[in-house]
């Protein structure tokens, strides 16, 4: 798998700011993608970083409905998310910072 299908985009959250100063940092990734596939597209994408740990995260998606006027409600479903949470070992992301 092409390293820019693995990494969709980087979590840009309260929480993610939060573990960014232990030295984690939380992507969405594809839902295929293992975490070596991960670690070598990390590694890769910001350079001078070294992985040590991937941690993957399985969301489901979730169930949604809606109302449409003078019809009856329609009920579906949110597709599934796959996140990952990159440890560095050597280096830093530079990800919440203005340009």
């Amino acid at each position: 798998m092409n390293i820019y299908q693995v990494i969709k985009k980087p979590v840009i959250t309260e929480k993610s700011h939060q573990l960014a100063g232990e030295d984690k940092y939380v992507f969405k990734v594809a839902r295929e993608a293992t975490k070596e596939e991960v670690a070598k597209a990390v590694e890769t994408l910001y350079k001078g970083v070294k992985v040590a740990k991937v941690a993957i995260v399985n969301l489901p998606g979730k169930s949604v409905r809606w109302t449409r006027r003078g019809a009856r409600p329609v009920e579906g479903r949110r597709k599934d998310a796959k996140k990952a949470i990159a440890t560095l070992s050597k280096g830093k992301i530079d990800l919440f910072t203005k340009k």
